[in-house]
């Protein structure tokens, strides 16, 4: 069955579907729509505050946060159905017109209470989910639930009074929409003053702590060039992840793992086994529940300002940072046959450990402050490759922690030796990009060895 357009899928939209025709200012003269005039250089950057809403404004945010998983289900549910039982493809602004008939219904008029433009957000957010699924960067979209998904909600520009405090600069008095007071918002750290707010989220965890996440656009200068001691050369830094120690550098620094859910196992199964003694349903159930989620969400916290430190560290000192291609999801198969238990358990260290987050604080902050972060191939044998004489030893398992170079002798530290092969590695690869890099041109913020024609060329 093939895809119908033209006037039968507008009859179809209309009569079947209840999306009504786009009839809104048909007598007015078409004018361009106004976007969002960036600076020249500028980067959009994410600031997150915390705030404590009055009990009003926490109801009508959990109001907000039902309207807005409601509406993005059901848009979920109408593109569906016109492709499954009409094959009609629905787009963002079809949905947004089944949002007017929505609004327009008894059933479910409440939505008229909720700001339109945060619950046309949700149906962005919907297109969007879309766009990645046919670009084959993500799964098929999923209904949201109100366990499993986040508390979350988008204002543009239209739907919050922004209004910079100017004994404080850098902060501001902030109020949403279908709200009169302003949010009570712990200013942490002060904004880039008199930069433009393009967009807030406004999310609640699991804990029950509500956030204020502030899109700002600015522009972000770029740190000095770090030089080895007494040369023009980049200073580099080779980093390979482990689980014996977070990270291991080239010079041999080793961060250790806080093992943070291993700290906590035994409060952990103690609250659980509570939690799993009550009756569900009741009070005293969702108070262990609510421990629970603190006290993951404190485990999250410290791990996120860990590595938050660590990396910047790392990219102030260091004009160029080498790390290995991993496959994450891949390491974290599903634990089944033999041998199950252990890699359980190895799943957990993984999980413990963050590497997803540490890669990704490197990915923006070597992009903001104009370093260069080299990913070098995966099948590069970096642990077993000696350092000294660049020769291929054998396979080394995982409990091997130190071996010997069967041709020059020299003993190496298992972590120590691969983060000076990525060193090197991924300094050939950065030149090897420099040198077709045209002249005045800086290098890329990211350099792929999977990307490069000639990355198998290894020393």
């Amino acid at each position: 069955m093939e895809r119908v357009t033209g006037e039968e899928a507008k009859r179809i939209k209309r009569e079947a579907l209840g999306v009504g025709e786009r009839v809104k200012h048909h007598a007015r003269t078409a004018t361009p729509l106004k976007g969002l005039i960036r600076t020249a250089g500028a980067q959009q950057r994410v600031y997150r505050f915390r705030f404590y809403p009055t009990p009003d404004q926490e109801a009508q945010l959990l109001q907000t946060f039902g309207a807005c998983r409601w509406v993005y289900n059901e848009g979920l549910a109408l593109r569906v159905k016109a492709w499954e039982q009409h094959r009609v493809s629905l787009g963002f602004a079809e949905t947004c017109r089944a949002l007017t008939g929505w609004k327009q219904v008894k059933k479910t008029a409440w939505l008229r209470e909720v700001s339109a433009p945060v619950l046309q957000q949700s149906l962005r957010h919907l297109d969007a989910a879309f766009s990645r699924f046919f670009r084959g960067s993500a799964k098929y979209p999923k209904p949201k639930t109100k366990r499993r998904s986040r508390d979350a909600a988008t204002y543009v520009r239209t739907a919050f009074r922004w209004v910079e405090d100017p004994e404080r600069p850098g902060t501001a008095s902030v109020s949403l929409a279908k709200q009169s007071a302003p949010l009570d918002v712990r200013w942490s750290r002060a904004l880039p003053p008199g930069e433009l707010t393009v967009k807030l989220t406004v999310m609640r965890d699991r804990a029950g702590r509500f956030f204020l996440s502030v899109l700002v656009e600015e522009r972000v200068a770029a740190l000095p060039e770090a030089f080895v001691a007494g040369t023009r050369a980049p200073k580099a830094v080779g980093l390979d992840l482990g689980l014996a120690s977070l990270v291991t550098l080239d010079d041999g620094e080793k961060l250790a793992h806080p093992r943070l859910l291993k700290k906590y196992e035994k409060k952990l199964a103690g609250l659980q086994r509570e939690l799993h003694r009550k009756r569900r349903g009741s009070k005293n159930r969702e108070k262990v529940r609510e421990k629970i989620a603190r006290l993951y969400a404190s485990i999250g916290d410290v791990r996120r300002d860990l590595l938050d430190q660590f990396t910047t560290r790392l990219v102030r000192e260091n004009q160029v940072l080498v790390v290995e291609d991993l496959s994450i999801a891949g390491l974290m198969r599903p634990a089944v046959g033999k041998g199950r238990r252990r890699k359980a358990r190895l799943n957990e260290a993984i999980r413990d450990a963050g590497w997803g987050e540490l890669l990704k604080q490197l990915h923006y902050k070597c992009a903001w402050y104009g370093r260069t972060l080299v990913i070098v191939d995966k099948f590069f044998p970096s642990t077993r490759l000696c350092s000294a004489c660049r020769t291929k030893g054998p396979r080394l398992d995982v409990s091997v922690r130190e071996w010997t170079c069967a041709e020059c002798g020299v003993v190496h530290d298992r972590d120590e030796n691969a983060a000076v092969n990525l060193r090197d590695e991924g300094m050939r690869l950065y030149w090897l990009t420099a040198m077709r890099t045209p002249p005045g041109q800086a290098p890329p913020s990211v350099i792929r060895a999977s990307e490069l024609a000639d990355h198998s060329l290894a020393a």
